[in-house]
């Protein structure tokens, strides 16, 4: 917990307690139901919460924005955005049901009234947004295919609406089809934990 009032001193104190709870809720809800690699789950502040607000060095998402999590699994990137975010709407959707049920869960327990579930694949859901959030669940080409149909055509944040990914490891060949609306942005210069070294945010504008 201490790593997120680091990296983000300003949160208020609902936001720390709804982070702090964060960590018993996914030990519990882990040994039912694996959202996170067991080994992995001592690490949830820095390789799961930490790196998903990641986002936020990107953008600061502005009131009454609505975001889509695609590919939530337990409710990453979403959950840790929708505890910074308070005013912000976050979508989460995933094609695995007991995964959202995890997510629902997690989300109701610490109080989240800014955040829906739903269990479906990314191709049925229709609804409009202005931003989709992922943590690298496919390549970026078939990711923007899918999500096209999401993205709402009026603006209202700083960045135009779009898609912004979690991703790792070398991207210039998988940005490369879009490379003139879009932007890397390297963690590692927000975060000094060796985890981040590699990891990036990849934000995609999207036409919509």
């Amino acid at each position: 917990m201490e790593i997120i009032l680091r990296y983000f001193p300003q949160l208020t104190e609902r936001q720390k307690e709804q982070f702090a709870a964060l960590y018993d809720l996914y030990t519990d809800w882990n040994s039912k139901i694996n959202v996170i690699s067991r080994k992995d789950i001592t690490n949830l502040y820095e390789h799961h919460v930490l790196h998903s607000l990641g986002i936020a060095k990107v953008i600061n998402f502005r009131p009454g924005t609505e975001v889509m999590d695609l590919g939530t699994g337990g409710g990453f990137p979403g959950i840790p955005l929708a505890i910074l975010f308070p005013d912000v709407q976050f979508h989460l959707v995933d094609s695995i049901g007991k995964k959202v049920k995890v997510a629902t869960e997690v989300a109701q327990a610490i109080g989240l009234e800014n955040v829906t579930t739903r269990h479906c694949r990314a191709e049925e859901e229709t609804r409009k947004f202005d931003f989709v959030v992922s943590r690298a669940v496919m390549p970026l080409a078939d990711l923007i295919k899918i999500i096209r149909k999401n993205i709402k055509k009026e603006q209202q944040n700083a960045l135009p609406n779009g898609l912004i990914c979690l991703k790792g490891g070398e991207l210039s060949h998988e940005i490369l089809p879009v490379k003139h609306k879009s932007m890397l942005h390297e963690l590692k210069n927000d975060f000094q934990e060796e985890y981040f070294d590699t990891k990036k945010v990849v934000y995609v504008t999207i036409n919509g």
